[in-house]
């Protein structure tokens, strides 16, 4: 059996993310979908309201793989984090060569720290390549239609969350 870890910050899910997972979870039997909690951060969704759109989007897609993913927190080095979650990967979507560069040195240094926890990297599908959870925010906050860039779970609590 196989475990993934997929860290982010999930701010809200996008369908980048979702794509990501649904591809993980074809490559690891089970994924941990990890959500960074920064004591110094204010996110626009706390963790528990994350980890619930990230079931609800998987659910959305693929309701029988849902017993396979796990949601935890973390606030330490990914690394370890994987390690305490017995993970044997990590999962890393990357949208464009920008991406690439970034993760390759960060898969550099986890391998540097954890030898033996490989670093995958899984390709955006060209409709995901140009989505942010930083870009779905801003849309949102200023009253724009994220329809297309995010599970429907996830513009309904938008939608909730801003008041439309």
């Amino acid at each position: 059996m196989t475990t993934a870890f997929y860290p982010g910050s999930f701010d809200p899910m996008t369908n980048g993310h979702l794509d990501i997972l649904v591809q993980a979870l074809n490559v690891a039997s089970r994924v941990i979908v990890a959500i960074g909690v920064h004591p110094g951060k204010a996110p626009m969704f706390s963790f528990e309201e994350r980890a619930a759109l990230v079931r609800q989007s998987l659910g959305e897609v693929l309701p029988d793989r849902l017993g396979d993913v796990d949601v935890v927190s973390f606030g330490n080095l990914l690394v370890h984090a994987a390690r305490d979650h017995g993970a044997d990967l990590i999962i890393r979507g990357l949208r464009n060569g920008t991406d690439l560069d970034y993760e390759m040195q960060m898969a550099g240094m986890n391998h540097r720290l954890a030898p033996g926890l490989q670093t995958v990297f899984l390709p955006a599908v060209t409709a995901s390549q140009p989505i942010t959870a930083t870009l779905v925010r801003q849309i949102a906050s200023m009253g724009g239609d994220v329809s297309a860039f995010v599970p429907k779970a996830v513009r309904d609590a938008l939608k909730k969350k801003l008041g439309r």
